[in-house]
């Protein structure tokens, strides 16, 4: 586990030196693959703490960070400019190459109801995680129904669906195949015992390109 003081100079520089060597933050300085889904919430990749001064002065009170990393320097960074700037940080971790559990879906949907608007959601690159997330807002907040939701999922937002993270596609048509022509509403399937998260992710299988792209080339968490 890394030590991380951030009440000192020289604590504060090993962190971002360490920020931008493993999580490759320099990338972030100028391209942050933000985008609004409505007037309250935008999605994007893992901002920087200046990032998220600006976005407190656009008037965001709350940072949704996917990642987890709770033992990582960008989220003592992420923490510590969040107390400091008077946002509230919410935690809710959810992975980019699995389905995501029944608890999760019903999670995210509670996370909608509860935080204080406007909101920043994130992940690191801004492409999976928090598009399977905008996904679920897209549907519950703005009543899209998932063929229209799963536009979030999308390369625009350099999302891949043929590597391994297409299991975040998987999921949703699943459900148009499988739930939708029946009449049944997605919340209703993710409640019933069809749904089947770790079958769902046993089942998708991706591109061998995709995945050298994903996980060697672009090296997405």
């Amino acid at each position: 586990m890394k030590q991380i003081d951030l009440s000192t100079t020289a604590g504060k520089i090993a962190a971002y030196v360490d920020y931008n060597l493993s999580d490759h933050a320099f990338l972030r300085l100028s391209f942050r693959n933000a985008h609004w889904l409505d007037d309250r919430l935008v999605r994007s990749n893992q901002p920087w703490p200046f990032q998220l001064k600006q976005w407190r002065d656009k008037g965001v009170r709350t940072v949704i960070n996917l990642r987890g990393g709770f033992d990582a320097t960008f989220y003592a960074l992420e923490k510590d400019a969040c107390a400091r700037l008077g946002m509230t940080l919410e935690d809710f971790t959810v992975r980019s190459r699995a389905a995501p559990s029944r608890e999760q879906i019903l999670g995210a949907r509670d996370l909608f109801r509860r935080v204080q608007y406007p909101a920043i959601m994130h992940c690191k690159s801004g492409a999976d995680r928090v598009s399977l997330m905008s996904t679920l807002y897209a549907h519950f907040e703005m009543g899209q129904p998932i063929e229209q939701a799963m536009e979030q999922l999308s390369f625009r937002y350099l999302h891949l669906k043929n590597s391994r993270t297409g299991v975040l596609d998987h999921v949703f048509v699943r459900y148009l195949e499988d739930a939708a022509p029946k009449g049944i509403s997605f919340i209703d399937w993710v409640q019933s015992d069809a749904y089947d998260a770790p079958g769902m992710t046993r089942d998708f299988h991706a591109s061998w390109w995709g995945n050298l792209l994903a996980d060697k080339i672009l090296r997405r968490e």
